[in-house]
């Protein structure tokens, strides 16, 4: 078992990964790919640039050729890690989709849900939208995604180009509620719609004359059972969207599994997505990216991270609930270090999944066992094997030489945590209801830029650099990103990439977007 956990955790934890002419592990599968490696389709990139981008030594910052190809003059910039792996393990989305209502009747529901409509010119101005008179029919959203592949890039490609699918057949479903501010949601579907400006002793009598209706086998419901209750909860158009983008996540960890067993799907990735709909941001994060606004200096989080030592106690509860998961070679419980045999009998610290302090116990022999959870920081691991809990694939992931899955450790669904600042799963700031300056950003990024630089660090800096540029310069979130990532990757010297004060760089790839959030403003 050692040697085991030792080979898997210098395959993991350090060195450059062998990988393939598409950066997928070799030997792994014989199998096609579904969609050919490629960098984000909005910078514009020929064949020849996408390699020459592969530079591990110069390691090139990469900037759309057009602005107009983002809406709302949104920045982006990457650049390619220090030889962590061949290529760019990092993908980004950024579209504006229009949503369709499914057609009336019972046809089959209408799988291809949008319509794209690229920008054509700066701030989405050339989308038309305004113009159209059916679009009263439609629901748009703007969309922006990051993804961090690990183990190859087959998962991060195939979500940069599917996640916004699934997103927008699952608004589709609920649109028609969505476009009607005024009523809320009903429990099912096909229910007398419910209105929220109707007074409450009004309300609960139309509710009670409904469920009377239904307990008398009233016509259209001879078999709905007599309501106990009369009080339901109220469920509001904003935890719909949420719902929808939570449901989006699960679909495609499931259309990863499907296409591995026809294409090479390798590896998993994070996904950290924004939907900015009916006049609100959502932000889901599934991994260690992040992501945050600067409004007027000031600095408010977005999102979570979710590794081994965030997600500790959730990892130990399905472990103590389900021992099998840890093939009789792990132990739930955590130690401040490796249990050594000389040591059992004594007392050691400990920690299980009931409690965020430690406490002694007795050393027994079980807790000889490699722990669930090892290492701190940047280097923790769960079974040896991954360093972040939450993400899409890594469905035959297995602990090194073994037959021990890792996967039903790791969740597809985006969420916060459950702190006072993150209430929901999904993280909903109400963008229309503020306004918005031309330096008040939403900042998104991969970890390769959270490695290094810090919340305050990345606001200072982007804060500056627009207080240097022209607010009418329709390119300078594009320059701040680019600025943000030189910051983060550094400058090479002898002793590698070093960044402000000597400290060292960041040796992985960097994702980065700047949005201006003063466009939001203008889309209502």
């Amino acid at each position: 078992m050692l040697t085991r956990v030792k080979s898997a955790v210098a395959n993991f934890m350090g060195g450059m990964m062998a990988v393939g002419p598409n950066g997928d592990q070799p030997g792994c599968s014989d199998l096609p790919l579904k969609f050919p490696y490629s960098r984000p389709e909005f910078l514009g990139l020929s064949p020849d640039e996408v390699e020459c981008s592969a530079d591990h030594i110069a390691r090139p910052i990469l900037i759309p050729k057009e602005t107009k190809r983002l809406p709302w003059s949104t920045g982006y910039a990457e650049v390619i890690n220090a030889g962590k792996s061949t290529l760019n393990e990092d993908q980004a989305c950024c579209e504006v989709l229009v949503v369709k209502r499914r057609p009336a009747g019972p046809s089959t529901p209408n799988r291809m849900p949008m319509t794209r409509r690229r920008s054509s010119l700066p701030n989405g101005e050339g989308l038309g939208l305004r113009d159209n008179p059916d679009i009263s029919n439609d629901l748009t959203f703007h969309y922006w995604a990051l993804f961090d592949g690990h183990a190859g890039s087959g998962a991060a490609v195939l979500a940069s180009r599917l996640l916004h699918h699934h997103i927008a057949l699952h608004l589709q479903e609920v649109m028609e509620i969505l476009c009607t501010p005024n009523l809320l949601p009903p429990t099912c579907l096909g229910e007398e719609p419910i209105d929220h400006h109707l007074s409450p002793t009004s309300q609960r009598a139309l509710t009670r004359a409904a469920s009377l209706r239904g307990a008398a086998g009233a016509p259209g419901s001879p078999s709905t059972p007599p309501t106990r209750f009369f009080t339901e909860k109220k469920v509001s158009h904003e935890s719909l969207v949420i719902g929808a983008i939570e449901n989006a996540f699960k679909d495609m960890d499931v259309q990863i599994e499907r296409e591995k067993a026809v294409y090479n799907v390798s590896g998993g990735c994070t996904a950290l997505v924004v939907v900015f709909v009916l006049g609100k941001l959502y932000v889901g994060n599934a991994g260690d990216s992040r992501a945050i606004i600067i409004r007027a200096g000031e600095v408010t989080p977005m999102s979570a991270e979710f590794t081994p030592e965030s997600e500790r106690q959730r990892l130990q509860f399905l472990a103590y609930m389900q021992p099998y998961l840890l093939g009789n070679e792990f132990t739930h419980l955590e130690f401040p270090r490796r249990v050594q045999r000389k040591e059992v009998g004594k007392r050691m610290l400990y920690r299980d999944f009931t409690m965020s302090g430690w406490a002694y116990k007795t050393v027994e022999e079980d807790d000889l066992k490699f722990p669930l959870i090892y290492g701190e920081g940047k280097k923790a691991r769960v079974l040896a094997t991954i360093g972040v809990t939450r993400g899409l694939g890594d469905h035959n992931l297995k602990v090194h030489d073994s037959n021990i899955y890792i996967k039903p450790f790791l969740s597809c669904c985006p969420e916060s945590q459950s702190i006072e600042l993150f209430k929901a799963n999904v993280r909903v700031y109400p963008l229309v209801q503020h306004e918005h300056g031309a330096d008040d950003v939403l900042v998104l990024g991969t970890d390769g830029l959270w490695d290094v630089l810090s919340n305050q660090e990345v606001a200072e800096a982007v804060t500056s650099f627009l207080a240097n540029c022209d607010p009418d310069d329709q390119h300078r979130y594009t320059m701040a990103a680019q600025d943000l990532v030189m910051r983060a990757r550094g400058v090479l010297k002898d002793r590698g990439w070093r960044i402000s004060n000597d400290r060292l760089g960041s040796g992985d790839d960097i994702s980065v977007y700047i949005i201006p959030l003063m466009y939001g403003n203008k889309q209502n």
